[in-house]
């Protein structure tokens, strides 16, 4: 048996999800934009992908705490 290779799908910039949307901007922050656009997200190395990982991880847990924290204060008004 052989194994399907994922069809490479074109970056579009346009038509993002959220999660894409926040994914790209961490690449831009990191200088890497430019080869997602160029090469897709798999033209990044591994070290590279697991940085931006870990920031979207980072990134969730801050806007979890920050909705945690508006929510305490509406509940004291």
């Amino acid at each position: 048996m052989s194994k399907s290779k994922k069809e490479k799908k074109p970056f579009d910039v346009n038509n993002m999800t959220e999660e894409e949307k926040l994914k790209f901007e961490i690449a831009q922050e990191l200088g890497l934009d430019e080869r997602v656009l160029s090469g897709g997200w798999r033209s990044l190395t591994s070290k590279e992908s697991g940085r931006i990982g870990g920031m979207i991880a980072k990134r969730k847990r801050q806007l979890a705490r920050e909705a945690a924290s508006c929510q305490n204060q509406e509940k004291a008004l």
